[in-house]
């Protein structure tokens, strides 16, 4: 039996775990969204499983809402930390506990200098001891400065929404072919986040030829897809199921789609 994976997600529960004070953006009860509401959508969309990423908007460095999810989910969901560059082991051995399985470089939301702090190489370090993967989130040419610490710490990367590539500067543009690079040395992309890249409204179909140029440097073995729910920070309303569908309009192929959904998220994910 398979499942469906959504490999890019975030929850909220400003009830149960307040936004940080020190937050950039605290997003609004509109936007936000909790784990029970999180599986009631996936449920009603054929998703089985989910990869949560800890959010930068609201929470930052304080993982406990998805530590909650985690533990709640019983084997539903995996968790993709945010630590800042010096964390303790004992925090990472928490974080571990309940189903973490990599950190996320945020270079979109910490800066693009998030990667160049002292302290990344120990962290990153680390991360390949335990076995972990780094998720990078990007846009334009911010990966092409951090490119040579990430490969430097031989840690499998997951590089989030595609690279964010600048829509107007073409597929020749640094960052993406820096992007691009890294899935020709085996990393993995996940093809999601079209409207944070693409003009305009859904379908986005101007983030297209960026998503062909991704499949065709990391393969389809190592494609992801995500939803990016709940949807922070966009200029027009955006439900679950355009994003869902977007998938079909890049892989056609419904057996691929399944390699997409749920064969490549199981097992670079560890989902059984």
């Amino acid at each position: 039996m398979t499942g469906a994976v959504d490999s890019h997600c975030h929850v909220f529960d400003t009830d149960a775990f307040p936004y940080s004070a020190d937050a950039a953006y605290k997003p609004p009860p509109y936007e936000a969204g909790t784990a029970s509401d999180l599986a009631a959508v996936h449920d009603a969309h054929g998703i089985t499983h989910a990869v949560l990423v800890n959010p930068t908007s609201g929470y930052g460095y304080d993982n406990r809402c998805m530590q909650a999810a985690l533990r709640g989910g019983r084997g539903r969901f995996k968790g993709i930390a945010r630590v800042p560059p010096d964390v303790g082991d004992a925090a990472l051995d928490d974080l571990a506990d309940c189903g973490v399985i990599g950190v996320r470089i945020d270079l979109v939301g910490d800066g693009p200098i998030a990667a160049l702090h002292p302290s990344v190489p120990r962290l990153l370090a680390r991360v390949r001891e335990r076995g972990w993967q780094v998720h990078v989130q990007c846009e334009k040419d911010q990966l092409v400065a951090a490119a040579p610490v990430l490969r430097a710490a031989r840690v499998p990367l997951v590089i989030d929404h595609v690279g964010r590539p600048d829509q107007a500067a073409g597929l020749a543009q640094a960052g993406f072919r820096c992007a691009l690079d890294f899935g020709e040395e085996g990393h993995a992309i996940k093809l999601s986040g079209a409207f944070r890249f693409a003009s305009g409204r859904a379908p986005y179909e101007g983030a297209d030829p960026y998503v062909r140029a991704a499949i065709d440097a990391f393969t389809l073995d190592r494609c992801v897809w995500g939803s990016d729910w709940p949807f922070l920070r966009l200029p027009a309303r955006t439900d679950y199921g355009p994003v869902l569908a977007m998938l079909t309009r890049w892989i056609p192929d419904a057996a691929d789609r399944q390699r997409v959904l749920w064969h490549n998220p199981a097992r670079l994910f560890g989902f059984t």
